[in-house]
């Protein structure tokens, strides 16, 4: 099923077409030996495929690495980025085990479970002008900001919230991830507005200073998905259950953080 290709053996189109039956049938199998047996973490050995956004991965891998080093040490994990008009059809496919997003209109097969509501933060350096006071609606659009998104233009889920009460706020940079947002934002007056789950992470003091955002907007709703197919699997259930305790332990030690 590989031909020549100068030094290289590369698959034959044949191959590549049987890729996604062969890995869904192995799927199917595993499924069926699991359901015979059941899920036994410390034995397993099994590669889960996760769909996480940037910012995301920062917050959730470590403390689920550090579960899974110690209660499934042969489960390994994959984290992909998949663009919202694709996550529908690689979950289908088997490609991509579990998604975490923002709610998302998905259709009867695919499964959902709302995890949490991430409150919004506002992030500016220590030394900000804005940094000594709580900061007011005035001072915030004052300011400038970023933008954090994979799109190329569009407004963020902020900016909506702002617009329906009216504001518009002003842009120095739009940019792909949180981290290098972050960056731009230690060393100039922007200011970004993020999760606080993930400032929490990402933005520790005495580096960054965080503040309320001065408007009542609601929170950002976190979604697990996974297709129906793999609902029923004793891996699967095990992987769910097991992500979603381990964010809402990074939830409670933020709340416990803040409230230190």
């Amino acid at each position: 099923m590989k031909k020549s290709s100068g030094n290289q053996m590369v698959p034959t189109a044949r191959a590549r077409a049987l890729a996604d039956p062969v890995r869904e049938a192995l799927a199917g199998l595993q499924h069926c030996l699991e359901a015979d047996v059941g899920f036994a973490p410390q034995a397993a050995r099994r590669t889960f495929v996760l769909g996480l956004r940037d910012g995301l991965e920062a917050c959730v891998l470590p403390p689920l690495l550090q579960f899974l080093h110690a209660e499934a040490p042969g489960v390994d994990v994959q984290s992909v980025m998949v663009a919202r008009r694709d996550l529908a059809p690689e979950l289908a496919s088997g490609r991509v085990d579990l998604a975490l997003d923002v709610q998302l209109p998905m259709g009867n097969d695919i499964e959902q479970h709302k995890l949490l509501d991430a409150g919004l933060v506002v992030v500016m350096r220590r030394d900000h002008p804005l940094a000594g006071s709580p900061l007011t609606m005035e001072g915030y659009l004052a300011a400038r900001h970023v933008l954090v998104s994979s799109r190329r233009r569009g407004p963020g889920l902020e900016d909506f919230g702002l617009g329906q009460h009216g504001y518009r706020r002003e842009l120095g940079l739009r940019c792909q991830h949180y981290q290098a947002a972050l960056e731009v934002v230690a060393q100039t007056d922007l200011l970004v507005t993020l999760p606080d789950m993930l400032a929490q992470r990402l933005a520790p003091a005495p580096r960054f200073v965080s503040r309320a955002l001065p408007l009542a907007l609601p929170g950002m709703g976190l979604y697990l998905y996974w297709h129906r197919d793999q609902h029923a699997d004793a891996g699967h259930i095990w992987l769910r259950e097991n992500f979603i305790n381990t964010l809402h332990r990074v939830q409670d030690t933020g709340r416990n953080h803040g409230s230190a």
